[in-house]
């Protein structure tokens, strides 16, 4: 059995779509709510089992299924960069992932974490996933701190050495709808354009970046997901991995490619950058994969434009669902 928590989110019904893919039906899905029936994201998705969360932790720390896991997928966190309840993150992101990495590792499966490139902070340390640049790491928010804390717990107790803890960069994809806010701005940038005919972007506070020239490592849901699976199927590749594209992108670049796909001729209006995002903006960020790369990993991900074309097109047109 594999689980995957968070299973009724974006990443996680995108990995539990994956996992059907490929054949696989014998899937515990975990999430938040106390049963599956509002659940629209795996609706059209096949599992065995559906979990709440806190009940699922409870069984795992008591050993029920100790030897039944081949591996623990935990997507499942608080991933709103703007949250400023310490507490809360630490309960839900930090303390739950502990309790949850050394029941995994106990029942003898291959645990994954759902790290961030949000632990990377400004980037002025650079984007790399080297276990020894991990002090230096400043995170700018309380989700990029609370993702980070958990890699040096992981690091400090000895677990990182046997689990994949993976910084995903600016994943967008189908399946977001619920986040809301924190919707990727494919997503909001195709609702702006389909309702007004143009889009908004924030204007540039620094000279060396172009109003919409700050730059994203922009990588399609479905790569991301192929790399988090790469990383279940080769359980020998232990540590933090980066999971992006390892190149970046600008706003504008993202912006005419929904523009394109839709056959629209781009309108694109900057305003200014509300002060509390300005505070903790980061201006260009882009993953370092040397080390995914030379674990063996060698997908090529998706270019840009084709991503979007079809995001656009299959997905947010037609509002579907991936498996629908």
């Amino acid at each position: 059995m594999i689980v995957v928590t968070g299973a009724a989110g974006f990443l996680g019904s995108a990995t539990v779509w994956a996992l059907n893919q490929r054949g696989e039906h014998d899937i515990l899905c975990v999430d938040t709510r106390p049963s599956v029936d509002s659940c629209g994201n795996l609706a059209a998705l096949q599992y065995a089992e559906y979990q709440q969360h806190g009940v699922f932790l409870a069984a795992m720390v008591r050993g029920e299924y100790r030897g039944r896991l081949r591996g623990v997928i935990h997507l499942g966190a608080c991933s709103s960069t703007t949250e400023t309840n310490w507490t809360y993150l630490r309960e839900n992101n930090l303390e739950y992932s502990e309790m949850l990495c050394r029941a995994t590792l106990d029942s003898g499966a291959r645990f994954i974490q759902a790290s961030s490139a949000a632990t990377y902070g400004d980037g002025a340390k650079g984007y790399s996933d080297d276990h020894a640049g991990l002090d230096t790491l400043r995170p700018l928010n309380l989700y990029g701190r609370s993702k980070h804390e958990f890699d040096l717990w992981a690091r400090d107790c000895g677990a990182l050495d046997r689990i994949a803890s993976v910084k995903y960069f600016n994943v967008y994809g189908p399946n977001e709808w619920h986040k809301g806010d924190m919707r990727s701005m494919v997503c909001k940038g195709y609702e702006q354009i389909r309702d007004t005919g143009k889009v908004r972007l924030f204007k540039s506070d620094r000279p060396d970046f172009p109003d919409g020239g700050q730059r994203r490592d922009f990588l399609y849901v479905h790569d991301a997901v192929n790399m988090t699976l790469w990383l279940l199927d080769h359980p020998e590749h232990c540590g933090i991995f980066n999971v992006g594209t390892g190149a970046s992108a600008d706003w504008n670049r993202l912006m005419h490619a929904i523009f394109a796909a839709l056959n629209t001729m781009p309108k694109i209006e900057y305003f200014d950058m509300p002060l509390e995002i300005a505070k903790a903006y980061q201006y260009d960020t882009c993953a370092d994969m040397a080390k995914l790369f030379a674990a063996g990993y060698s997908l090529p991900a998706m270019p840009v434009e084709d991503a979007v074309r079809d995001y656009v097109l299959n997905h947010l047109e037609p509002g579907k669902h991936l498996g629908r």
